[in-house]
């Protein structure tokens, strides 16, 4: 029944319309069917040549490049690592390699779906604050992995994007956690740093959309760059690349 529900949600996917430039193109990315995969995905293949934003025929995702000195930039390798595994184990049409966008274009309203992460301090000029705010309540996605530092300032910055809005903690049987894989204890921990539970929270629309997922204390960013990067084992991560995985599918069939 379970996976009935989920393949009758991708049939039915439709994007919510995002205002201003660029929402006909970010309407036209909408994937295909997905199905779980019984194959061995303890490795992920490296993704080939990158195909033009705003493609009609894919969902192009998009990194944020941010002011404030953090390093937007970290995990290099990170993405195109995960858009493989996501070409490999589902049947989203992903481009093979993620766009860089700033928050003060309106090129970001081609994208269905933006990551963030890094180390250091995050700061969003007003302009940047105002699109955000337009672009998530419009329909987009946010995915915020906390690269270790991050925290503090992102929370003052989301703050500002949405001032009557919390981040809420995710209980463990959310569906963003059994999206295509499953995760029953909720968010995995990839990376040590100080030690404490990974977390999952969000930021929801006044109806009730899941607008902004933030993963901290996890790094789902290092297990997604080549093993060799930072020496994760394999079984730490496949945690990494299947829960990845789940904030995709998740993003773009809800």
């Amino acid at each position: 029944m379970r996976r009935l529900k989920v393949l009758s949600a991708l049939l039915v996917l439709g994007f919510g319309a995002v205002v201003g430039p660029g929402a006909e193109a970010l309407r036209a990315q909408s994937p295909a069917e997905s199905s779980r995969s019984n194959a061995d995905d303890s490795n992920a293949s490296s993704a080939g040549p990158a195909t033009k934003a705003g493609s009609a025929t894919k969902i192009t995702i998009a990194r944020v490049q941010y002011g404030g000195g953090g390093d937007w930039y970290s995990d290099e390798h990170a993405l195109p690592e995960l858009l493989a595994f996501v070409r490999r184990h589902t049947l989203l049409d992903v481009a093979p390699q993620a766009a860089t966008v700033k928050l003060s274009t309106d090129q970001v309203f081609t994208y269905p779906y933006l990551y963030l992460t890094g180390h250091g301090n995050v700061r969003f000029a007003p302009p940047e604050v105002k699109r955000l705010r337009r672009y998530l309540t419009g329909g987009g996605f946010l995915h915020i992995d906390d690269n270790y530092g991050l925290d503090k300032s992102i929370r003052r910055e989301l703050e500002k994007v949405f001032p009557d809005k919390k981040l809420r903690l995710l209980p463990d049987d959310h569906p963003i956690y059994s999206a295509h894989f499953d995760f029953p204890g909720g968010l995995p921990k990839i990376h040590e740093h100080d030690g404490q539970a990974a977390q999952g929270f969000g930021l929801f629309s006044d109806a009730g959309r899941l607008m902004v997922f933030y993963s901290y204390e996890s790094d789902l960013g290092d297990g997604w760059d080549p093993a060799s990067v930072h020496d994760n084992s394999e079984a730490t991560r496949r945690q990494a690349l299947r829960m990845g995985t789940n904030v995709l599918v998740y993003a773009m069939t809800r």
